[in-house]
């Protein structure tokens, strides 16, 4: 008889520890990200938000409150409105033929090739390949005296074109180098989204009379649309955030000189490079920090508009 209690407290112990599984390890696997975006994420943006509320320098030990001067400051300033304009303006320029040659490369891979693998691994080696590499090669290959693009202009009677000194010059320069580097990882992303379509509609497309462009248009893009949703609001953030090149570009152009500016004239300074130079060239975190937080809600904006627009594009595609 004493046997039959402790069964049933054994089972009900069995059943608490089984209830508090179901319910709370769902939470304890998902901690580690909150965990991490918070002291990474979350805690920085509230910090910087903080920061751009004080005149804040480095070379001062007090940080005087000044609430919103930073931002009022910086809407009037007229390298803040450049740097802005440069952004949009190499974010279209990278972006827009990126994404169409991607989604071109892809279904060219989805079709039957030999060497499939061979060239999927090749579509992937601009994008592991080393930045500082990258804009070095770029950089020779726009040369204005030496440069291999200005050689072949010449054929058609170009002269020699000083790429890094002109504002849209320097655009087509530094877009060219980002689009030779995220074109075949984005082909990637759009290649395995096609690999998920059914090979029936092809085939029956085929004997309909379908060429492979029609084929595209009809089927392909239509059922790879979320995916090229999702390709185009990550490359709008990823636009929105250049840095790397233009700043390598200005120091290479120039022989190794700080290029934070973006060309003498600002004519390639993005967003980004705006702030590096405000927190790392002046020490005004606080004027940073605002424009930090600008940038921030420039790419909410930007992608928020992006996703409207490819999401109401769904008439279009079909």
């Amino acid at each position: 008889m004493s046997a039959l209690p402790l069964a049933i407290s054994r089972r009900r112990r069995r059943s608490v520890r089984h209830t508090l599984d179901l319910r709370v390890s769902p939470y304890a696997y998902v901690a580690p990200f909150f965990l991490l975006f918070c002291a990474f994420g979350l805690f920085p943006l509230i910090y910087t938000a903080w920061v751009s509320l004080h005149e804040w320098t480095l070379l001062s030990d007090t940080h005087e409150f000044i609430g919103l001067d930073n931002f009022s400051t910086l809407l009037a300033d007229g390298y803040f409105w450049n740097a802005t304009f440069n952004t949009l303006s190499i974010g279209v320029l990278s972006t827009a033929p990126q994404l169409v040659l991607a989604i071109w490369l892809a279904h060219l891979l989805n079709g039957r090739l030999r060497f499939q693998t061979l060239f999927r691994v090749a579509l992937l080696v601009p994008n592991v390949t080393s930045v500082v590499a990258v804009v070095v090669i770029f950089s020779q290959l726009f040369g204005r005296d030496f440069g291999l693009i200005n050689w072949v202009l010449s054929w058609f009677g170009a002269g020699q074109i000083d790429w890094a000194a002109g504002t849209a010059t320097s655009h087509i320069a530094l877009s060219v180098m980002i689009m030779w580097r995220w074109t075949g990882y984005n082909a990637l992303i759009f290649l395995a989204a096609m690999q998920a379509v059914p090979r029936d509609l092809y085939e029956a497309a085929t004997l309909d009379g379908a060429s492979t462009f029609k084929q595209l248009r009809s089927i392909t893009i239509p059922m790879i649309r979320p995916t090229i949703v999702f390709v185009v609001i990550v490359s709008t953030i990823g636009a929105m955030q250049i840095i790397a090149e233009p700043l390598l570009f200005g120091a290479s152009m120039s022989g190794g000189a700080a290029g934070s500016t973006g060309g003498p004239d600002r004519q390639y300074q993005t967003l980004a490079l705006f702030v590096y130079e405000q927190g790392f060239g002046k020490f005004d975190f606080g004027y940073a920090s605002a424009a930090s937080w600008l940038m921030f809600l420039a790419v909410v904006l930007v992608a928020g508009i992006n996703f409207l627009i490819t999401r109401r594009m769904k008439g279009g595609l079909v």
